[in-house]
């Protein structure tokens, strides 16, 4: 009995982990041209490069991702599915704790890679009919349907928009809690109209009027938030 439990702790956690690998490879693609690279991978999911290709061979083994030797891995049909799957979860859940539960913004995301993996399909029905079932997460980000498809992103990077320019700002990452804390400070939230006012050359900060006032953002904020030109 003991080596059963054994067992199937054991086949939860590779199941999680794959569920992990397949969701960090597939936001990774969406922003690279070809094959993720392990290290890319390793980073992203904070494990050693060498943890990252064992774990990235049984992947292979599995069918949810092809190996390209020395250039790195691109998920097949099956592993884009179970990386929707996992997103749609992920997204539901930040949402039904941020508009059901009333946690702020920047909490959300923790506890959703946690509870993403633990939700049976009726439950994730039922999240989703409590919420009308929504297409955009507390962060802007689509959530995938019922059906597994995804909205393309027609948003660009507020760093590229034209000082003078207005835009709607959409969406941004859900991973970094201190940013997401300093964009809610200053009264930017997906839906919040915002316009270039200026900005420093060489990479340096832009000034936006946005949330009823005027706000110096660093390059690196300004390009992980995407914006809808007006």
């Amino acid at each position: 009995m003991a080596s059963q439990a054994h067992n199937a702790h054991r086949e939860r956690r590779h199941a999680e982990g794959a569920e992990n690998y397949a969701k960090a490879i597939y936001n990774l693609q969406a922003h690279a041209e070809g094959p993720v690279g392990t290290g890319a991978i390793a980073e992203r999911l904070g494990v050693t490069p060498a943890s990252a290709s064992a774990m990235l061979k049984r992947l292979a083994d599995d069918g949810l991702v092809e190996h390209a030797p020395y250039r790195g891995v691109t998920l097949t049909d099956r592993g884009e599915q179970l990386a929707l799957e996992m997103i749609r979860h992920h997204r539901l859940i930040e949402l039904f704790l941020a508009e059901e539960l009333g946690m702020p913004w920047d909490r959300v995301h923790e506890e959703a890679e946690v509870l993403e993996h633990h939700i049976s399909e009726e439950l994730e029905e039922l999240i989703a009919a409590k919420l009308g079932q929504p297409n955009r997460d507390p962060h802007g980000d689509p959530i995938p349907s019922r059906e597994l498809a995804i909205a393309d992103d027609e948003t660009i990077s507020l760093v590229k928009l034209e000082t003078g320019r207005r835009a709607t700002f959409e969406r941004v990452s859900d991973r970094d809690p201190e940013m997401l804390r300093y964009l809610s400070d200053r009264g930017i939230r997906p839906g919040t109209r915002i316009e270039v006012t200026g900005r420093e050359p060489f990479d340096g900060p832009i000034f936006v009027s946005a949330g009823g006032g005027e706000h110096v953002l660093g390059a690196p904020l300004a390009r992980r938030m995407r914006v809808s030109p007006a």
